[in-house]
């Protein structure tokens, strides 16, 4: 009988990884929390035995999104931009018998993930290596519920990630009751954002943002979260959960968000 692997807690840390620099940052106060920074940006937060702890606002969004979309059960969910796996560790924990795949640009920091946070075994979690706008034309059409994206260099999402031809495949991928969702780096001018969600129309029947109502109003920058699909949004339950999350957000959509933003 194979013996089972004896898993030990890591300490802060600083290791050189594919695209430059990781931080593993040990919570002051915290047993077993930990904040993963990426070239200096925080990436991750990861409570070692709370999987469903989502300290990152726009993560807490995003789950709470999965949980109205989604009846109870698993799920087959896709992940570009992996660092610390931390939405994956809660739909894991949350949702068990879900199989999901966390896509990332670099391998060395995926196999520090694997190591640090005792990630799920495939194919309750696999990971793989790779450009995510070349890996999401390998999945057969129809046959996700969620694919998330959530990739960064440094401050900003890589440009393939931004293109129509990513949007139709992403598009092409979810199953008609799928969600495609992802966290857009706001300036507070909206540029991004509106790029980002033309593209979204092209592709999708329905598009929704969550987001701060400070950055909404274009008063400071950060995380606003984009929801597409094909079939309609439980609009009504999605703007609920969000405003009572611990972060409230602005859930906007249809002529409301067009208004908002100037679409």
């Amino acid at each position: 009988m194979a013996k089972r692997r004896i898993y030990t807690a890591p300490h802060s840390q600083v290791v050189d990884v594919s695209t430059g620099t990781a931080h593993l940052e040990k919570v002051d106060g915290e047993v077993d929390s930990y904040v993963l920074h990426v070239n200096g940006v925080p990436s991750s937060s990861i409570t070692l035995g709370d999987p469903t702890r989502l300290d990152f606002e726009y993560l807490d969004w995003m789950s709470r999104i999965i949980d109205v979309q989604f009846a109870p059960g698993p799920l087959r969910a896709v992940h570009i931009g992996a660092a610390g796996c931390a939405l994956a560790r809660a739909l894991h924990a949350q949702r068990p018998g879900s199989k999901q795949t966390a896509i990332d640009i670099d391998p060395v920091l995926l196999d520090y993930s694997r190591t640090w946070f005792d990630l799920p075994r495939s194919p309750a979690l696999a990971l793989r290596a790779g450009d995510g706008a070349l890996e999401v034309e390998k999945f057969r059409p129809d046959t996700l519920d969620v694919l998330v994206r959530d990739a960064f260099d440094h401050d900003w999402v890589p440009p393939s990630l931004q293109t129509s031809e990513f949007v139709t495949t992403c598009a092409r991928i979810l199953k008609d009751s799928g969600v495609y969702i992802a966290n857009v780096p706001d300036a507070g001018d909206h540029r991004t954002l509106r790029a980002e969600l033309e593209l979204l129309h092209s592709a999708f029947g329905h598009v929704a943002v969550a987001a701060e109502p400070g950055i909404l109003k274009g008063r400071r920058r950060g995380n606003v979260v984009v929801i597409a699909a094909a079939s309609a949004l439980s609009t009504s339950e999605l703007d609920r959960s969000l405003r009572t999350a611990p972060t409230m957000a602005t859930f906007l959509t249809g002529n409301a968000l067009r208004s908002r933003l100037g679409l």
